[in-house]
This record gives C-alpha cells, structure tokens and sequence, in this order.
C-alpha cells in the first residue's frame, strides 16, 4: 500500500502489518494477556464529544507549547520505543531527523538500537532520554551522565515495568533477540525479503547504549522476558526518583502513572512533569485508559507540573481531547513505528504529517482559537460512560 493512499493511521497499520512479518508485527501491535487494555486505549477516546464554538477561527491559530524545557510546534512527543531496528534499518536516526523537521521532541528508548550520541549528533531538534533504574546503578548513573554531555534536553524515568508483561503473542511467534528463524515463523521471514535482507545485512542487532556492559545479546538469542528480569529492578521506591532528580537536575518526567496521589509524590519527588500512561496495554492489563486518567490528576495537580497524555492516540482529534481535559501535550508510539516499518523516514514524515494536519483541522472545526483557550468545557463525557 503506497503512502499516498495511507489516508490515516488505520491505513499506515496496514501498510505496516503487509511490510514486517507477522512474529515482527505482532511484537510492534500486541499488548498484554487479552489485550483489553490495549484496545481500550484508542476506543476511550469516543467516550468524549467535543462541544464546538462558532464564528471564532482565526486565521492562524498558534499550536505552539513548551514542554520538557523547549518549545514545540505543536503539542506532540514521539514516545520512546525499544528494539526499533527490528522495523526499518534506519532506525532511530530516521525517527529523530522526522521529529526536527516537525518541531517535535523525540524520546530516544534506553533499549534503543542506536547510541544516544549518534541521536545527538543527528539532530538538533527538542531530545529526550527514556531510562530504566538498573540493578547495576552504575549505568543509571552513566546514562545521566552521557545524556548530559550529549545535552539531552531531559529525561523520562519509566516505573511500570517490575516485570515484563505477558504479551502472549511474542509467546505464540517465539520471538527472540535477536530476532531468528523458527520452524513457526520461516514462511513469514520467507515471504518478507526486503525485510529479511536490510536484518541480514544492516548493522548489527544491539542495545546499542547497554552493549558496553550488559551484552547478553552477544551470548545468543534471547527473550525481551528475560533480558528485562534479568537487568531491571523490580524493587524501586520513591527513594530512587528523589535520587534521579537531584543527579539530573533538569527536566524530569516519570511515566507509567495513573492514580492522581503518584503523580502528586512525583512531584514532590522532583519531578518536572508526569506521562500517564500504561506502557502502550503492555504491562498491566486491565488497566485504565490515559485519557480517562488526565482530568483526576490535572486536578491534583493544580498546574504544579507538566501532564503528558501517552497511549492510544490515532487521530489528530484525540490530542485536542486529551489537552482539553488537562494534558500539557501527547506522546505516540506505535503511529510512527507503523510509519516507520511501512516507508521508513518517509513513512514517519506521513504520520506526523496526518496527525498535525488532523489536529489543526479539528482545533477550527471545534471553534478553537489557541491552545490557552482549550478546557474541559470543550468536550463531554458521554453519560452513558459515567462510572
């Protein structure tokens, strides 16, 4: 499916579902368990209606924010993704030079596939650092230290990750890393040979910012299950936020929360800003969707930090949504992956390109005349979705 005829999301998930095989594209689709809250992600979007205003469009309305410490054209941050190179060779490098061309900030994956110095180098647009708190704090502590020699503009701690999630489809395929071929999924490498030839013979298949230390990688194929066992600490407490904060000292976000009193102790715990998020229906299934979380904790919040709505975004009026219930902006993941796998650098040009043009389109339908102007009396919750 050309990019010319993508006409939205749905269609670039198509396009990417035809370009990866299926143990690939199910790793980039599925979710954990039944995969509800996953679902539950994009659909609780139409639990809200916009409530337009008339005659009051102007000829330019101003989409920019500042979020992270810098200033976006719009309200959109590409959320940090690992394993990226399992999708287009390009990578990374082909997601940030997209973002700069946008004004957007990107969020490099501390499992990334490439350095987060070659990030730098790549671009000179807003950059963000994902990191995990390792059982060897030592490469936590390193990882801040290199993001700020690579003058990472800010760091996003991801906290809902103690255990990977049962993402049974992984399961099913046999997945591994890096990926291989089993008796289950030659046919589907077989009839992708574009695909199957940029894995072959494009660089070598790492995490490119761990490999110094942890290459387990090196030793043979192994499960994301494992790795993320084996690696991460399941036993953090609001100790090692306090300590994050006072090691960075600049613009922190803690993502992967939901209840409005962890977003409260984020903040006391130095935090700049929060992503409410539930790892893109990976990890806790059956967990509620980001939208329906914002306006609880935009409440406790009380403007004392940024608010980053993460998961489910399809359409350029969901952001509106999102920022009229109290979101600062919105981060995606799986948009500009689909984007990615399906046309590469161009593919995620297309997405962000919808997006924005779907966003600017729904802030003059809906009688929007800047973002200052957007507030919870611009939308409304469907009665029959009221708890």
């Amino acid at each position: 499916m050309p990019l010319s005829q993508c006409y939205n999301i749905s269609d670039v998930r198509k396009a990417a579902a035809v370009a990866l095989p299926k143990p690939i594209f199910d790793y980039l689709d599925g979710g954990a368990d039944d995969e509800l809250t996953l679902s539950r992600n994009s659909a609780a979007f139409s639990d809200y209606e916009f409530l337009p205003s008339v005659l009051r469009v102007t000829q330019d309305v101003p989409l920019e924010r500042r979020v992270m410490g810098r200033a976006l054209t719009w309200p959109l941050l590409l959320s940090p993704t690992g394993l990226t190179r399992m999708f287009h060779d390009d990578a990374e490098l082909a997601v940030a030079r997209a973002a700069e061309r946008q004004g957007i900030a990107y969020c490099l994956s501390a499992l990334g596939t490439t350095t987060m110095e070659e990030v730098s180098k790549a671009t000179g647009a807003p950059k963000l650092f994902q990191i995990y708190i390792f059982k060897d704090r030592g490469l936590t502590a390193e990882f801040v230290a290199r993001a700020k020699a690579a003058k990472y503009d800010g760091l996003i701690l991801t906290v809902d990750t103690p255990v990977a999630g049962n993402r049974e489809r992984d399961r099913v395929s046999g997945l591994s890393l890096p990926p291989r071929l089993t008796l289950r999924s030659m046919l589907s490498f077989a009839l992708h040979p574009r695909w199957a030839w940029r894995a072959l013979n494009g660089r070598r298949f790492s995490f490119a910012n761990v490999e110094h230390r942890v290459d387990e990688l090196s030793k043979g194929p192994t499960s994301l299950f494992r790795y993320i066992e084996a690696q991460f600490d399941p036993f953090l407490s609001w100790r090692d936020v306090e300590w994050l904060a006072a090691e960075w000292g600049g613009p922190l976000a803690v993502k992967g929360l939901m209840r409005p009193e962890d977003s409260v102790q984020a903040v006391k715990c130095g935090a700049t800003a929060v992503m409410i998020s539930n790892h893109g229906g990976r990890q806790l299934d059956g967990a509620p969707a980001p939208v329906s979380q914002i306006a609880a904790n935009a409440e406790a919040l009380d403007g004392r930090a940024e608010i980053i709505c993460d998961g489910g975004i399809r359409r350029g009026s969901d952001i509106v949504k999102a920022l009229a219930l109290g979101a600062t902006a919105c981060s995606i993941g799986r948009p500009y992956l689909y984007g990615l796998a399906a046309a590469g650098e161009k593919g995620v040009d297309h997405v962000l390109s919808l997006l924005r043009a779907e966003f600017t389109r729904t802030l003059m339908l809906a009688g929007v005349d800047g973002l200052g102007s957007l507030s919870a009396g611009r939308v409304i919750r469907l009665r029959n979705q009221i708890a």
